[in-house]
């Protein structure tokens, strides 16, 4: 007979899943998350012990995540991404394929410098107000943010720090940020390529011929999230100090990576980055710090750390045993079967599911399958991209992409569900077979006599 405890721990994970896809009356998706926890512990499925365990997991992932999402608060102050849109759309050169490789670009960019979450919150709207402005009729517009979307939110797998439950899964396997990059960086850049060489082939029909040369007015868009950056005396001055921070930036994400390397903990380097960037802010705006306890978006703590509960409470009732007798056979076969299987897994699971939960699920159960070192670490890079493009099929796949359609709705841009299944059934699954197998031939030849 089934105990209660799995009874009721399978049910809060179902109800705490629909309600955070249907979201009725916009409610916040860590309110499900955070009440599905509860009844997991209330269930006993998961004790005091593990939450110890789940808080050290995931606080240093939460840390990195929260400053990283901090800085970009700032510079959107700055008015630095209203400036990004403006150079875009003067880089086109009034040529409308041109703005399609520069947005992808971008969004790439984005990502890799922040997050995905916060590229979709801050470079969303941006895109809507610069297609807005340049007059475009709806279906003109999709190619161009339908493909941003994509690519920001599948770009969070070349580095690992990308993503809130890439590092919190990068915890898990004991795996260091820059043996991520090493090993994914260019399998997944290189399916990246392929994922937007296959969108543009997709819209190269729909994208106009040419779009209007030079574009104002970005910042008096009422939807945006964030206030409208400062003035300056001219437009000299302007790109001046937007280099200057854009180098700053890019230093600090340079410093994750050296944090890593000499087992420094990243989110030491994330949090002074902020500091110092939040101190600049400081001196040259004359606001605050404080303003960013209303801004930062506090929520995604209390959502990732729910949702670990949830699924450590799957795992202890037996989940992860179930995935590890279905999938040993065929992740143990060679490292292309598991990379090209737990992909797939992850795929499917994350459509279902959701890619948060979906990854979480797919980390645990490779910790307790036996895997050799090398084995392990090609079937985690394998769950990350099956979690982070293969999950892009069904919009539901994502909360980046739940929330890039609901700032897209309200920018008056309509793409509908099948309008968006029908571009990614084409595209997601030869890009993300493609890097899959990629992976293997990549970390193979690299790094195959320095694991084993």
């Amino acid at each position: 007979m089934i105990q209660p405890m799995v009874w009721i721990t399978i049910l809060a994970f179902v109800a705490t899943l629909i309600f955070i896809l249907w979201r009725p009356r916009g409610i916040n998706e860590a309110i499900p998350a955070t009440i599905g926890a509860i009844f997991v512990l209330i269930s006993g499925s998961v004790s005091l012990t593990d939450l110890g365990v789940i808080t050290e997991t995931i606080s240093g992932a939460a840390i990195t995540i929260m400053a990283t999402i901090v800085m970009a608060i700032v510079l959107e102050s700055f008015g630095f991404f209203n400036w990004v849109a403006e150079k875009l759309a003067a880089k086109a050169k009034g040529s409308g394929i041109r703005l399609f490789w520069y947005v992808n670009l971008l969004c790439f960019l984005m990502t890799l410098f922040f997050n995905n979450d916060g590229s979709i919150l801050i470079t969303t709207p941006i895109l809507v107000m610069l297609l807005n402005n340049m007059g475009l009729k709806n279906h003109q517009k999709i190619p161009y943010l339908l493909s941003g979307g994509l690519i920001a939110t599948a770009s969070s797998a070349p580095i690992g720090v990308s993503n809130i439950v890439n590092l919190i899964a990068l915890k898990i396997v004991e795996m260091d940020l820059w043996l991520h990059t090493a090993m994914m960086f260019v399998p997944a850049t290189l399916g990246l390529l392929l994922l937007v060489g296959l969108l543009f082939l997709r819209f190269k029909k729909v994208i106009p011929k040419t779009v209007p040369v030079k574009v104002t007015g970005l910042t008096k868009a009422t939807y945006h999230p964030l206030k409208p950056g400062p003035t300056y005396s001219s437009e000299k001055e302007r790109t001046r100090f937007m280099r200057n921070v854009l180098l700053f930036v890019f230093a600090v994400r340079l410093s994750l990576f050296a944090a890593s390397y000499f087992a420094i903990p990243v989110s030491v380097m994330a949090v002074i980055g902020s500091l110092v960037l939040l101190g600049w802010r400081w001196a040259y705006l004359k606001i605050s710090p404080v303003d960013m306890l209303k801004k930062t978006p506090w929520y995604i703590l209390v959502f990732a750390f729910s949702m670990y509960v949830i699924i450590y409470g799957l795992h202890n009732i037996g989940l992860t045993d179930l995935l590890i007798d279905y999938m040993r056979p065929m992740v143990s076969g060679s490292l292309l079967h598991a990379s090209v299987m737990m992909g797939a897994l992850l795929t499917v699971l994350s459509n279902i599911f959701n890619n948060h939960p979906a990854l979480m699920v797919g980390t645990l159960t490779l910790m307790n399958m036996d895997l050799s070192p090398l084995a392990l670490k090609v079937s985690y890079l394998a769950n990350v991209i099956g979690s982070d493009m293969g999950s892009l099929l069904l919009p539901m796949g994502t909360l980046a992409t739940l929330m890039w359609m609901h700032i897209v709705r309200k920018g008056k841009v309509m793409i509908t569900w099948w309008e968006y299944v029908k571009i990614t059934f084409v595209v997601i699954p030869p890009a993300t077979l493609f890097t899959l197998v990629v992976l293997y031939y990549w970390v193979s030849w690299l790094f195959g006599g320095a694991l084993q």
